[in-house]
């Protein structure tokens, strides 16, 4: 019939770099933006996830950009910093934005309501009209943090019209439930 010179790779070798190939073409991006206020955990919580390492941050000045790779999929995570005089500057990101991560310290209960602020104005810009938002309802290893349901009903959530939304409680310190929102955003 016909012959064929075929290069004398191991089978295995071969079978990898043509599964690499087939799921390099369904591979997906997604730009995200981390938002929240100061000490919320936002840089933490994008070294965990890059890194799955605690790493030891300062207040952000400006932005920290990485790229997370997870479940085929290509997370550019824009962190942004949250201190009063930088939120001005935050509307500068928004463009192109697939996802916004809002970062809030449910331990912090006296800033809550700024949070929720923060939130809606930015859930109110034309920009951000098709982000999907994800919360991440951070610190929740310490008892006196406020539990999803209350962090939920204090950034009045369920009054987000026509979003699609989601809440997740995590850890940044151990990581716990990062990849479940990431999950969520997939």
């Amino acid at each position: 019939f016909f012959s064929a010179v075929v290069p004398t790779v191991p089978m295995g070798g071969t079978f990898t770099k043509v599964l690499d190939k087939l799921s390099g073409m369904f591979k997906k991006e997604a730009r995200i933006l981390m938002l929240g206020l100061d000490a919320a955990g936002k840089t933490t919580i994008l070294y965990k996830l890059r890194l799955n390492e605690l790493v030891s941050t300062l207040p952000t000045i400006g932005f920290n950009v990485e790229t997370v790779q997870y479940k085929n999929i290509s997370f550019m995570i824009w962190d942004v910093g949250g201190q009063d005089k930088l939120r001005r500057l935050w509307r500068h990101y928004f463009e192109n934005i697939d996802a916004l991560i809002f970062v809030v310290d449910t331990n912090d209960k006296e800033r809550i309501h700024i949070a929720q602020e923060e939130l809606h104005r930015l859930m109110n810009e034309p920009a951000l009209a098709e982000a999907t938002l994800l919360v991440f309802a951070n610190k929740q290893d310490l008892p006196e943090a406020l539990s999803v349901s209350e962090c939920v009903q204090k950034l009045q959530l369920p009054s987000l019209k026509d979003r699609v939304w989601s809440a997740q409680p995590t850890c940044a310190l151990t990581g716990e439930g990062l990849y479940e929102g990431l999950d969520w955003l997939s």
